[in-house]
């Protein structure tokens, strides 16, 4: 049988610069033999490596390295200010948001809306997101940078490899394909286009960027995001678990009470109507239409239902109690069938986390085969994510930087014959 792809003399080629770009990139500024060093090859095998990636532009040289031995030094290599940048995109319930992130993963750009987008048609929603998007590209040209692609995060079950939402209940969504809508550049076009559940993308930031109150982020974990809705995303060995048709994490509409409050899947008792964001203020004696005015972007919901708890509102401590509680019974099953090194809370509960966390754990406790704790010893079962609310737009922007990270040149025209 042929070799497969990657052990081609080209394959291994790409996957050796996209090393030299990652540990420079995480790294940098390095020297040669550094980067050398870092990778397993020799100075000699480096060397061809970071000449390509000079001429493309997405190294830098940045002046003499530091060395102790003798001789002339070598310069150090960096990621530079220009090249390639990942635009993530974010369609929230009350929101849009849009940022770029370059090859050292920082935010160059960041543009956010309130949005009514509950119930409304999809065309609407992304004429509005490809103008947020537009604006960010405009910012980041003026910086030098050019998008490498574009990746959409949304509150929905996204058909596996493909651009479509098969159904976001509190959208209103079903089988809508976002890339007719946004920029003709894009998907067909020059510039890859990928959506995805924000969950995913939470949890894809959580494994480059995270690092919660358990340390840093293991290879193995389940992640929990909630904004109006509540998603998860189970990794394993650092590679999201996506189920047959893509679907997998949907803990928001595992119901905790199978009797209960009708939710808009269709369904009775799910999580989401009793530890979604929504849920929590009406409990609490608030109005979410109210608590998220003023603010775009998530988090004002939060803010105030942060604020009246620190301040001892009786009602809101108890929703907040309620919603750890129901959280909690939800989990039980997921860590049990799932035996996760850890749970990672993202999301407005991350902001929530003092006032939902003590109900979440008795629960787990209580319901869990082996007592909740981690599988290491080495810190709790349950962290809280640093990322918080920014965790979907943060991921969807380094998303969007991965086929530049897996394959460099393909960022460089000039340079994709040489494959």
């Amino acid at each position: 049988m042929p070799a497969p792809a990657d052990d081609t003399p080209q394959g291994i080629r790409r996957r050796n610069l996209a090393r030299v770009v990652r540990v420079v990139a995480a790294e940098g500024p390095l020297s040669r033999p550094g980067v050398a060093a870092r990778i397993g090859l020799t100075r000699a095998g480096v060397a061809p490596l970071v000449d390509a990636l000079l001429r493309a532009g997405l190294l830098v040289e940045t002046g003499p390295a530091a060395t102790g031995g003798r001789g002339r030094p070598g310069s150090e290599l960096a990621i530079g200010d220009r090249g390639p940048a990942g635009i993530g995109a974010e369609i929230g319930v009350d929101h849009l948001a849009v940022c770029a992130v370059d090859l050292r993963g920082r935010v160059r750009a960041r543009v956010a809306a309130d949005a009514a987008n509950r119930h409304s048609e999809p065309g609407p929603v992304l004429r509005r997101l490809s103008a947020l998007v537009a604006e960010v590209r405009t910012g980041i040209a003026a910086e030098g940078l050019r998008p490498a692609g574009l990746a959409v995060a949304v509150p929905g079950l996204v058909a596996r490899g493909s651009t479509t939402v098969v159904h976001a209940p509190n959208l209103g969504w079903r089988d809508a394909d976002l890339a007719p809508a946004l920029a003709p550049e894009y998907g067909a076009g020059a510039i890859p286009l990928t959506v995805e559940n924000e969950a995913n993308l939470g949890a894809l930031a959580e494994l480059r960027l995270g690092g919660g109150t358990g340390g840093p982020t293991p290879p193995d974990f389940l992640h929990v995001s909630a904004e109006i809705g509540i998603g998860a995303a189970v990794v394993v060995g650092g590679q999201l678990l996506r189920g047959a048709r893509g679907f997998a994490g949907e803990l928001g509409h595992v119901p905790v009470h199978p009797e209960g409050r009708p939710c808009d899947c269709g369904g009775r008792g799910c999580l989401e109507q009793y530890a979604g964001e929504r849920a929590v203020l009406r409990a609490g004696g608030l109005s979410p239409e109210r608590a998220a005015a003023g603010r775009p972007g998530p988090g004002a919901a939060v803010a105030l239902l942060a604020r009246r708890a620190a301040d001892g509102d009786a009602a809101t401590v108890r929703a907040l109690h309620e919603a750890g509680t129901a959280l909690g019974i939800a989990l039980a099953g997921a860590v049990n069938l799932l035996d996760p090194r850890t749970v990672v809370l993202g999301g407005s509960l991350a902001g929530l986390a003092p006032w939902v966390l003590p109900s979440l754990e008795r629960e787990l406790t209580l319901r869990t085969a082996v007592a909740a704790q981690p599988a290491d010893a080495r810190g709790p079962l349950v962290t809280v994510s640093q990322l918080g609310a920014d965790g979907p737009l943060f991921g969807a922007a380094h998303a969007a930087l991965r086929t530049v990270l897996d394959d460099p040149l393909t960022f460089s025209p000039a340079h994709r014959s040489r494959y």
